[in-house]
């Protein structure tokens, strides 16, 4: 009997809550994600998208579990994350690389579904870096190519080694324990690994911050890696997250035919001009001339590399100006605004933007009103002194000016 939509949304807010009070680091880590409704064969998954964590959950699926298992599973994919298991396949075999993750993550999860996988179905030791696991599922699994699962038909030949992964039968059963979406780890690709460190070190910075600095022992040592101060220069992450906003150049497109090689061969399309929004903050905090220059000269280096058009507002509690540049012509000044702070007029201005921009960014120290949600990619480039004003965005902090 299927399980009504709504129905099921409310067992991943329930679990949610669940999470707040037994395990509050996870459940605010977990607030802090983006989330889709899908209608995938798994019930949950998480990923990376354009800078942006995002948990995907098939609704229906999801609440027949168990509330323990509902648990389990969503501290699955928070461990995937917490390990940025998206982003660190490398060349390895999607499939291998999957169950790989899981197998380092799963022995420290109570109350995961039966049958989930576990090091010893393989003889493996306990413990083991995902790497390391990789390395030896490598050797039981006839994968052929990095397209796919890779469940090829290789027979077992004699004298082979022992385990689950010999045979089709094997390999499929152990394809068929695997309880989260690895697959959407391929959206993961477009996303720089040190702009989705940035991305996770906020995430965890603030579910710290909300838990009263209370960790799971299993974590511990993990989430004190990602509270160090990173050593991640702001002009590389400035640059990674434009980069993941638009590409510029062509594309292949089989909806257009080549105009030589006609069915053969896909056609191209021009992309669309890179659009960005930049807001300045014109309150005291911002208004000085080198962090502005600083600032405005690293916008003046990426946008000549591409053809993009800058649209620039100056704004407090309202916007007082707005101009817009093409590629290199582009000086962001000293404007001298005063009174208190409201981020939301920019946001307000985004949605009316036609074409609407690919990502916001927002030079501010953060006091101030935000919406509690936005559909934009959004930068929240932050004085010394500031802070992130709301949970979602990419926080990126510019060094104290002499």
């Amino acid at each position: 009997m299927a399980i009504p939509l709504k129905a099921g949304t409310r067992s991943l807010e329930n679990a949610t809550v669940r999470l707040l009070k037994r395990r509050p680091f996870y459940g605010h880590l977990l607030l802090g994600l983006r989330r889709q409704l899908v209608e995938k064969t798994y019930p949950v998954g998480v990923t990376i998208i354009s800078g942006t964590p995002t948990l995907y959950c098939n609704p229906t699926l999801f609440a027949v579990c168990t509330a323990y298992q509902q648990q389990a599973l969503l501290e699955h994919c928070l461990k995937h994350l917490l390990h940025l298991h998206p982003l660190r396949r490398q060349n390895r075999h999607s499939m291998t690389w999957g169950l790989a993750c899981d197998l380092s993550i799963n022995p420290g999860i109570d109350g995961m579904p039966d049958g989930s996988l576990m090091p010893d179905q393989f003889q493996f030791e306990a413990g083991l870096a995902a790497e390391e696991y990789a390395r030896l599922l490598a050797t039981q699994f006839d994968i052929g190519s990095l397209k796919g699962e890779g469940i090829g038909r290789a027979e077992r030949e004699q004298g082979g080694g022992s385990g689950c992964g010999e045979g089709l039968e094997a390999r499929e059963s152990v394809v068929q324990r695997i309880r989260d979406d690895h697959q959407a780890w391929d959206e993961a690709d477009s996303t720089p690994e040190k702009l989705a460190e940035q991305a996770v070190r906020d995430l965890v910075r603030e579910a710290h911050r909300k838990a009263g600095g209370e960790l799971p022992d299993d974590v511990r040592a993990l989430v004190a890696g990602w509270l160090a101060p990173p050593m991640i220069p702001w002009r590389q992450v400035l640059r990674q997250f434009i980069g993941t906003a638009g590409r510029i150049g062509r594309k292949n497109t089989w909806q257009r035919e080549h105009r030589r090689f006609q069915h053969t061969a896909p056609g191209s399309r021009k992309r669309r001009l890179l659009n960005l929004l930049v807001a300045i903050d014109v309150s005291e905090s911002t208004d000085r001339q080198p962090l502005r220059e600083q600032f405005a000269g690293e916008l003046l280096q990426i946008a000549r590399g591409r053809a993009s058009q800058l649209t620039v507002l100056y704004a407090h509690s309202r916007i007082r100006r707005i101009e817009t540049f093409r590629s290199s012509r582009l000086a962001v000044e000293v404007f001298h605004g005063g009174g208190f702070t409201d981020l939301r007029p920019v946001f307000d201005y985004a949605r009316q933007m036609l074409p609407r921009p690919a990502a916001v960014i927002y030079l501010t120290d953060g006091y101030g009103p935000a919406p509690e949600s936005m559909e934009f990619p959004t930068l929240w480039v932050l004085t010394a002194d500031g802070r992130k004003p709301v949970e979602w965005g990419v926080e990126l902090r510019m060094a104290r000016q002499g």
